[in-house]
């Protein structure tokens, strides 16, 4: 891209920066093309998404206006740029919904527990069935065609996959991996809102969940009565008087 070209794509994101309510980073690690084009048209409706360099960024903030340099915190490498108007809580947990399924690669990390089924399979008959053996998949030979004789577990959730089972779950046309868009941060009014501060949108209801039951067990415990644990109290207080009573009627 020549500097023409670079200068003017800059002053479009910074224009871009003043349109849009909201202005996000996605952080593109490890996440391969075809997903990622899958996902940013799966958001299409309420966001947009352009692949730019840190140079380009850091001009594009620079020329929309101070508060657009706050996106520079964010310090990413290989990212994209989002635009949207939707308000960046709603927003980031739409972003969260949307995956895609790929293949494993080594060194990944499980996210869920990792099947091979029971039935044939599409790799013909020779060499890749010292494969399933090494990793310990009961399999056989039907019709010139590998067949898995018993649903095996073969990988644990939080394993790392190895080299072999990726290379297996490939041949097999198991999708082990989800990939999903990696938000750095997103810039709304004028305030940065961190990854860290944008997962309270999940994170947020069972800290209130877990709020309520603490504070429901401290008011039985102390037995102050509230209307939603007054049906409780009665009882405990029926109980009590009951055992009281056998108590006095054994001792007479």
């Amino acid at each position: 891209m020549k500097k023409e070209e670079k200068i003017a794509l800059a002053e479009e994101i910074a224009r871009e920066m003043k349109n849009y309510k909201t202005i996000g980073i996605v952080d593109l690690y490890k996440i391969p093309t075809k997903e990622f084009k899958e996902i940013r048209k799966a958001l299409s409706e309420v966001a947009k998404m352009k692949v730019i360099k840190k140079s380009t960024l850091k001009f594009a903030a620079e020329k929309a206006g101070e508060n657009f340099k706050k996106l520079l915190e964010l310090n990413p490498n290989q990212f994209a740029i989002l635009f949207s108007n939707e308000e960046p809580f709603p927003l980031f947990k739409k972003i969260s919904s949307i995956t895609s399924e790929t293949y494993a690669k080594e060194n990944d990390e499980a996210e869920e527990d990792i099947w091979v089924y029971a039935g044939p399979t599409q790799i013909k008959a020779g060499p890749s069935i010292s494969e399933f053996a090494r990793l310990k998949i009961p399999a056989g030979v039907e019709g010139g065609f590998i067949s898995v004789k018993k649903d095996t577990q073969v990988a644990k959730k939080g394993d790392k996959i190895s080299k072999e089972l990726a290379s297996l779950l490939r041949k097999l046309n198991i999708k082990a991996r989800r990939v999903r868009l990696n938000v750095l941060g997103m810039l709304y009014e004028g305030n940065l809102y961190k990854k860290d501060t944008l997962n309270l949108i999940f994170e947020y209801p069972k800290l209130l969940t877990k709020a309520y039951q603490d504070a429901f067990n401290l008011s039985l415990n102390i037995q102050y009565p509230t209307k939603e644990n007054i049906n409780i109290l009665i009882s405990k207080c029926y109980l009590n008087a009951k055992a009281i009573e056998n108590l006095v009627v054994k001792n007479e």
